[in-house]
């Protein structure tokens, strides 16, 4: 499959830089990588895959495009604003709080409805199709669902899978990685928000064979996503005709801070989110980076981070105004 030319979407580089206040606090060479300074629909790493599905899409000749995610999912905002720049109509299939078997659905951290993503979804002019909550493969398949009756009325759907988490996306991805070690590339470990897979599988083919550890902290409780991990990155490999062959034990991926589940503001993240505003004056979210630097913070605890470390940035700002008041002031805000 040949690779399209992407569509301009990001400003890159994304700024680098230290975080010297949280360094002297954990005692850590600490930097941080601000994906949420892509300089698109309020920022956020999805921008980056975006530029070659959307590329993709057009190159296709499609005229709609499908996908779907949580209500306050980053990536349909961003696929909004996309879509809309290139004249493609959008159709997105979602639940407030999709979840994994055997995990249940808390009710306490429930993000709000009527505001964040879900607010800039509408004025983007996203067709947001709210289901009533179910597990993720419930809603993938509603989601296939809504595309095949599409092309049954004559449109020419493209179908991005949830965060945009195909090899194509996890190109751009590993695209980010290498522009990270063209900025710097002495750090010993990279920290990020690891969720659907392609930010993790693109970062982990940039930094293949290097000294560089790539420390995902999930988001969500994903039992399968060692297999969609080696699955992403043997897609890149065959979209660049190399042969780096990485495995599932190959990938590190971090329990610590996914607490109740995917999507809900818990009290690590919320902390964590506190404590870089108040010593960096940088905001972070409650679905990915707050959970993210909590992770971080978990690791460097227990002394499980070597000395110069660099934070990834992911985005996803907007999900701040859904955090129910409640959640803020356990948190200490």
């Amino acid at each position: 499959m040949p690779i399209p030319e992407p569509v301009p979407l990001v400003c890159r580089p994304t700024p680098l830089h230290p975080l010297p206040r949280l360094s002297r606090m954990l005692g850590l060479d600490l930097w941080i990588k601000r994906d949420d300074l892509t300089g698109f629909a309020f920022g956020g790493n999805k921008g980056r895959k975006l530029e070659y599905l959307i590329a993709e899409a057009l190159a296709q000749g499609a005229d709609t495009v499908v996908s779907c995610g949580a209500a306050q999912s980053n990536f349909l905002r961003q696929l909004g604003a996309a879509c809309a720049m290139h004249g493609l109509r959008c159709v997105a299939v979602a639940m407030h709080l999709p979840y994994e078997p055997g995990f249940g659905q808390p009710q306490r951290g429930r993000l709000l409805e009527s505001c964040g993503n879900i607010l800039l979804d509408r004025l983007l002019g996203v067709e947001l199709r709210i289901l009533p909550d179910g597990s993720w493969e419930e809603l993938f398949s509603a989601a296939e669902r809504v595309a095949d009756e599409l092309e049954e009325r004559g449109r020419r759907v493209y179908r991005i899978p949830v965060g945009g988490s195909s090899p194509l996306g996890a190109l751009a991805f590993r695209e980010a990685g290498l522009e990270a070690r063209r900025q710097d590339d002495g750090f010993q470990a990279v920290v990020f928000a690891s969720s659907s897979g392609s930010t993790h599988a693109g970062l982990a083919h940039a930094y293949a064979g290097s000294r560089t550890r790539v420390v995902g902290i999930s988001c969500d409780p994903e039992p399968d996503l060692y297999d969609t991990l080696e699955e992403l990155c043997a897609g890149q490999d065959r979209l660049l005709g190399t042969s780096v062959g990485l495995r599932r034990t190959d990938f590190e991926l971090r329990f610590e801070a996914v607490g109740s589940g995917y999507g809900v503001a818990e009290r690590p993240a919320l902390e964590a989110i506190l404590l870089m505003a108040r010593h960096e004056g940088i905001f972070l979210d409650p679905v990915y980076s707050g959970k993210a630097f909590a992770g971080l913070l978990a690791l460097a605890e227990a002394r499980d981070l070597p000395q110069r470390v660099l934070f990834w940035h992911t985005g996803g700002t907007p999900t701040l105004m859904a955090v129910p008041d409640e959640c803020w002031e356990d948190a200490g805000a």
